[in-house]
């Protein structure tokens, strides 16, 4: 009797060694309401050379976290878990074949719409949920593209670009650490909040005013009040299943600096003034009679207490305020309204009116409740009830926008120079999304269009318009770009 009781112990500790919990967001995100994923995209300065892939795969990739040798499956109540399985890497790697001898410009089509199609299927849920797409062609941009398309449930855009930073060293001395663009610590963690909501009498009544009517608003806009149809919105079921074009523009952080500066805001104030301008002038430019119609742009937040980056190992371990996983929050934000009037003379209005909304959302508990809101759901109406929450919460909004902060330095991923970088959310059931990154003294800008709604050249066309009037009429001696 005593063997068999060993018997089961061991077996009992080798199935809590292979399986863990799937956390609730990441059973949100692969639920029957969502499935959302990341394509991070790598411009190699060189031509790829795939013969170490499998190596890099395999003594550096997977190492770093166990999701991503797992697979999700429910156990005997009916929880998801994640249960270890063995790696059949060629399952992941996919290298496209294209005719040779073409031209660039033939290359970045075939690209764009190799992007389009990625970005359209589904992972296995037979595997681990991630794949890696090698493309060896050289296009416009770059002498060839790496491309890793990760599922949403692995973790968030922070966790993954940690993952990402461990795989990659600075090109000019692999010894010495990459550094990252100064920046004060997270204004928007919930941590700040509650500084912020307790400071004093005064704020703590503005604060409370605010989470009342910000929190609301938040709710409506979850559940019954829908965005107009415009240029940037269909509205219609299924979005998130059509096609989309992918395209990228970049500016230099220098000049947003400056104009951070002169106009004595927020580098967050200066991109979103850009962009809801830009998305103004896009729909003036569509000759949308509505072009000041009611639109909500969902900002995504990393409600991490933190300054930085820390090592994958150190996110990992329990506690760590910088943990794995999806640790971030919706903010709703309306985009403000083209008064042409006031447009004509002074397009910096729309700056200082990102930064009244921002500064106003902040001093606010909004985004707490809506994560205990979404808590409750949670446990009392389980996953779906919650993912569908958050189906509907993107769907009634006109886009999303989400920024990382990559490394000042270049960096290299086996002796293959990094030239450029940028990440794309996909399966999302919105017409619009926007991510930024910074890399390398400039941020890069990927806008997902819906193919067949957005036109994507004159999309871009406008938000490059929209920074070149707030640059020159914020720092009238530099160039815009």
């Amino acid at each position: 009797m005593m063997k068999v009781n060993v018997k089961r112990m061991t077996e009992k500790e080798e199935e809590e060694e292979t399986s863990f919990p799937v956390s609730p967001t990441g059973q949100y995100f692969t639920s029957s309401a969502l499935s959302i994923s990341v394509i991070s995209v790598l411009e190699s300065e060189i031509p790829i050379d795939d013969s170490c892939t499998m190596t890099l795969l395999k003594d550096v990739f997977l190492p770093i976290n166990p999701r991503f040798s797992s697979i999700m499956v429910r156990d005997k109540n009916g929880v998801k878990q994640w249960k270890k399985v063995e790696v059949k890497y060629k399952d992941h790697i996919n290298v496209p074949i294209f005719p040779e001898g073409k031209s660039k410009e033939f290359y970045d089509n075939c690209f764009n719409e190799y992007l389009t199609t990625i970005a359209m299927e589904q992972l296995p849920q037979t595997r681990p949920l991630w794949e890696i797409h090698l493309f060896k062609y050289q296009t416009s941009k770059s002498a060839g593209n790496l491309v890793f398309k990760l599922h949403h449930s692995l973790g968030d855009g922070f966790s993954l670009m940690g993952a990402l930073l461990s795989c990659l060293q600075r090109a000019d001395n692999p010894s010495l650490p990459l550094t990252f663009p100064e920046f004060n610590s997270n204004p928007n963690s919930g941590n700040d909040y509650k500084k912020r909501f307790c400071t004093n009498v005064a704020q703590m009544v503005s604060g409370v005013v605010n989470t009342f009517l910000d929190f609301g608003w938040s709710l409506l806009k979850s559940t019954t009040l829908e965005d107009e149809r415009t240029p940037i919105r269909s509205g219609d079921e299924g979005v998130e299943f059509r096609p989309i074009d992918i395209s990228t523009m970049d500016f230099s952080l220098d000049h947003l600096k400056q104009i951070k500066t002169n106009l004595k805001v927020t580098i967050n104030d200066v991109i979103c003034g850009v962009l809801f301008l830009g998305v103004r002038l896009y729909m003036e430019e569509m000759k949308y009679e509505q072009k000041n119609a009611n639109s909500t742009a969902l900002v995504l937040l990393n409600t991490r207490n933190i300054a930085g980056y820390k090592s994958v190992k150190e996110m990992l371990q329990p506690g760590n305020e910088s943990k794995w996983g999806n640790q971030f929050a919706f903010l709703h934000v309306s985009v403000p309204k083209l008064d042409k009037g006031e447009f004509s003379f002074n397009p910096l209005s729309f700056v200082f009116k990102a930064q009244d909304v921002i500064k106003r959302k902040r001093n606010s508990a909004a985004v707490i409740l809506t994560g205990k809101l979404l808590d409750t759901l949670q446990k009392y109406r389980g996953p779906e009830v919650t993912a569908k929450y958050i189906h509907s919460t993107l769907k009634n909004s006109s886009m999303t926008i989400s920024n990382l902060i990559g490394p000042m330095e270049q960096m290299a991923l086996a002796n293959h120079p990094c030239k450029g970088l940028y990440f794309m959310v996909v399966g999302v059931p919105e017409s619009l999304t926007i991510t930024m990154m910074s890399y390398m003294g400039r941020l890069r800008v990927a806008v997902g269009t819906e193919k067949g709604l957005v036109d994507p050249h004159k999309f871009k066309s406008s938000i490059e318009n929209a920074f070149d009037r707030i640059c020159k009429a914020a720092v009238p001696s530099k160039p815009a770009n």
